[in-house]
């Protein structure tokens, strides 16, 4: 970053110290007892928190757990320590903070009745097939969090930095998925959150190395710095193909979802007053849903509409808006 860049981004009249950083991230200096006492007692609270919100679907009180999280703090601190080549000590602390986190969301998954659908649940829903998007934004959120950490003057928007991270509740909903037994689920929201931590740290590398927060002793130390970025790559190709996976997978049942939604509407054309109302996916089924005055008309003619508009083997059943349920087979048998 040039100097003239640096001191738009950060001026000098508003730059924090090296040594008011390292105060502020690393949980083993100065006062490490109470750092602790109050990393931990915050984080157990704020899990409680969007435990809660998570399985009352409440988005107000999940977002009250977002901002009381200290989990960023710590994952800045690895950030800052990667820069400083003064190790990732933060690491650690973030790793058992995670353990906690997800087993909370285990225990809290109890209350849950046998027979619910977890992905009823917005919290849930919205957090488990997370896909670029989720990503870019992450990044843009951690370079303001890094930002933010480096101006004196812009530390208010440091609580929409935690609202917008989002590091706590997708380890709640992993854990209560774990605790409801669904490992896919419960990855789903595992890889939104390590998109999330590695937002944080690559966008906190990019910014305090470019700020001049490296130090002159950290420049002739360049293997560890190497070994750093490396580990960041790796990370980043190891989020990035899940994430690029998932997004292909979403567009296509978007593209699938309408021609089934088009082929069903042209099923019910000679049918007065019948429309279809929505046509999802889900649990590898195509769920078409009608709305009819009469009886449904012969299934079979809209299977061989979808037969090669959709993939064949695929389960077709259709929900009528008065209750009934018919499975109509697969395409292509």
């Amino acid at each position: 970053m040039t100097s003239g860049v640096r001191a738009l981004v950060l001026p000098v009249s508003q730059r924090r110290s090296l040594e008011e950083l390292g105060e502020d991230l690393d949980l083993s200096s100065g006062d490490t007892r109470s750092k602790r006492s109050a990393f931990w007692t915050m984080l157990t609270l704020s899990s409680v928190i969007a435990a809660c919100g998570v399985l009352t679907d409440s988005t107000a009180t999940v977002i009250g757990a977002m901002i009381i999280a200290p989990l960023s703090t710590p994952i800045m601190g690895i950030a800052l320590g990667s820069v400083r080549r003064r190790g990732t000590g933060g690491l650690g602390v973030v790793l058992c903070a995670c353990v906690l986190v997800v087993a909370v969301g285990m225990v809290f998954s109890q209350v849950l009745p046998g027979d619910y659908d977890l992905l009823s649940n917005s919290q849930i829903s919205s957090r488990t097939s997370p896909g670029l998007l989720d990503l870019v934004a992450a990044l843009a959120t951690g370079l303001a969090g890094a930002v933010a950490l480096a101006r004196r003057d812009v530390a208010a928007v440091l609580p929409g930095v935690a609202i917008a991270i989002s590091l706590v509740p997708p380890l709640v909903v992993s854990g209560v998925c774990l605790g409801r037994l669904d490992g896919w689920l419960a990855l789903g929201a595992l890889v939104l959150f390590v998109s999330n931590f590695f937002a944080l740290v690559f966008g906190g590398m990019v910014i305090f190395a470019s700020l001049g927060y490296d130090g002159a002793a950290g420049k002739a130390a360049g293997g560890p710095a190497r070994r750093a970025y490396a580990a960041m790559a790796l990370l980043f190709a190891a989020v990035f193909i899940p994430l690029a996976a998932n997004t292909a997978l979403t567009l296509l049942l978007e593209i699938w979802t309408g021609r089934a939604k088009t082929a069903a509407q042209q099923w019910l054309a000679n049918q007065p007053g019948a429309s279809v109302t929505s046509v999802d996916a889900a649990s590898r089924t195509m769920h078409i849903h009608v709305r009819l005055p009469g009886d449904l008309p012969p299934v079979q003619p809209l299977l061989d509409r979808l037969r090669g508009q959709i993939p064949d083997g695929v389960p077709i059943v259709v929900d009528e808006s008065r209750g009934r349920r018919v499975d109509a087979g697969r395409v292509g048998d």
